[in-house]
């Protein structure tokens, strides 16, 4: 399937030789800011959640924690409003790693002369091999893949490391098997290598990759000192983070909002009636649409089944929920191109549908 990248309109300098110690620079920002986000919350996070097993517990519709309670007796607005900000405070570590280390990685990749090769598949492992040790969920990634993208990264590397990072996280997968029936954790991690190997090289442009949007941010004499490195670096570093921030926070905002309104709508107990195939469509519609922290799938999923929920229906949301959301695909439909943001949605509900419908047959 063909589809025509749209262009990002940015008049930057060409690439030089010289430039070692400004990319000296930004390879030590980006490992401290990784450095920092990992070792001081999100492995610790996801190794607490890990170990808690089968007490895993979520008190907020859209998140592990909450700063306002909800309950549904409050005015729908008013729900609507707490888990708003609910969503807001959960993805605030998240969010400020993925607004730092995005505008590094594309300042460090701007600098480099080839950000892609002639093979789609070769790309797709690229993007898999960058997103899997990033440990950010389908919503910060997000204006990490605009980082990558603005530099000149390919569609496929973008998606690749898009549904990597939440889906194929070392500590998110032993969740899975450990909690799950292991057809039910197969169905999951199925779909994402389905989602990884074969949807992206078949959505990616098959035309000649185009040049990259971005060339050098960098722009310093070809015998810098560390001081004009230092100074260019600092340029660099900000014109790329209002390269990102001018779109993704924007729509942060607007997606925190949509899948509170959407959430808050879903009836109590509707997962309790009996199995449908109109009900396992409808679920993969609401689930592949939320945006949800790091392992949330997950946890609700097992908290679910748990509950009594039919294991079809928690097949369909372990296979949905959390690999994309409406973030992030509104950020690669103002990115990349709306088709592909469409398509992606698409698969993600088919094969969600597929999962249930398994689940189904296999009682």
């Amino acid at each position: 399937m063909a589809v025509q990248s749209p262009t990002l309109t940015m008049d930057l300098p060409v690439a030089q030789s010289g430039t070692w110690r400004s990319r000296s620079l930004i390879v030590v920002l980006m490992a401290v800011i990784a450095t920092v986000f990992w070792v001081d919350s999100r492995y610790p996070a996801l190794m607490k959640r890990y170990r808690a097993g089968t007490q895993l517990k979520a008190t907020g519709t859209l998140t592990f924690g909450t700063v306002y309670a909800v309950d549904r007796s409050m005015p729908y607005l008013n729900r609507v409003w707490r888990t708003t900000v609910n969503w807001l405070d959960a993805n605030r570590v998240g969010m400020t790693f993925a607004f730092l280390f995005g505008p590094a990685a594309l300042t460090f990749l701007a600098t480099l002369r080839r950000r892609r090769t002639k093979s789609r598949y070769f790309n797709t492992l690229l993007g898999t091999m960058a997103g899997v040790p990033l440990g950010v969920c389908s919503n910060c990634i997000a204006p990490i893949a605009r980082g990558l993208y603005a530099s000149g990264m390919s569609t496929e590397s973008v998606l690749a490391a898009m549904f990597a990072s939440p889906a194929l996280n070392v500590v998110v997968l032993a969740m899975s098997f450990a909690l799950f029936p292991l057809p039910i954790a197969l169905l999951k991690l199925f779909t994402v290598l389905f989602l990884i190997l074969v949807f992206v090289p078949a959505i990616s442009p098959r035309e000649s990759p185009p040049q990259a949007m971005v060339q050098c941010l960098i722009d310093v004499p070809l015998a810098e000192s560390w001081g004009q490195a230092l100074a260019a670096t600092l340029r660099s570093y900000l014109k790329s983070f209002w390269i990102v921030a001018r779109l993704a926070l924007p729509l942060m905002i607007l997606a925190a909002i949509l899948g509170a309104f959407v959430v808050e709508l879903i009836p109590p107990h509707s997962l309790a009636s009996q199995v449908s195939f109109v009900g396992i469509v409808v679920v993969a519609l609401i689930s592949a649409f939320l945006p949800v922290p790091m392992a949330f799938d997950v946890a609700i999923a097992y908290i679910l089944m748990t509950h009594g929920t039919p294991l079809p229906y928690v097949a369909v949301i372990l296979c949905t929920l959390g690999i994309i959301s409406v973030y992030s695909l509104s950020v690669v439909g103002k990115t990349i191109s709306w088709k592909i943001a469409g398509a992606t949605y698409g698969a993600v509900v088919c094969l969600g549908i597929a999962a249930g419908l398994i689940a189904r047959s296999l009682g």
